[in-house]
């Protein structure tokens, strides 16, 4: 079974009003195991950094200036993930993202039951308790 656990940054938390995607990392696994197939790419925005979302991530406008942007790269990451499923924390946040910046390309968005959301589940497992991912790798000791 193929799956890539993915996760994206972004200049803020809704792309309908302007936000986009300045980062998205994304690593392959077969049948729950890594196969060293990555797909990682800095995207500049086309638009101004707000500073809280520099102060989360820490990209500015300097650096994602001469990154390529989204619709250069659409292609490469939609033949990376093919129709695997997504393992993502927080998954409504960005499929909102990727399927916002695939429309504004005319590229067809990803569906929604394409990706499994570990917040979801963590909530589900351990209602009430914080499930950040954060919270969850203190945990479970992971760093």
């Amino acid at each position: 079974m193929r799956e890539i656990v993915l996760d994206t940054e972004t200049t803020g938390f809704d792309p309908s009003s302007g936000d986009r995607i300045v980062e998205i990392g994304a690593i392959e696994l077969m049948n729950h195991m890594p196969t060293g197939q990555i797909y990682h790419q800095y995207i500049n925005p086309e638009r101004a950094m707000p500073a809280d979302a520099f102060a989360v991530h820490g990209l500015g406008d300097e650096f994602l200036a001469t990154k390529p942007v989204f619709k250069d790269i659409a292609g490469d990451f939609i033949d990376f993930i093919g129709t695997a499923k997504l393992v993502i924390h927080n998954a409504s946040f960005d499929m909102k993202f990727l399927n916002a910046e695939l429309g504004w390309v005319d590229r067809p968005k990803l569906p929604m039951d394409q990706a499994i959301d570990t917040l979801e589940i963590a909530r589900k497992k351990y209602p009430g308790a914080q499930n950040s991912l954060d919270a969850l790798c203190r945990r479970f000791s992971a760093d």
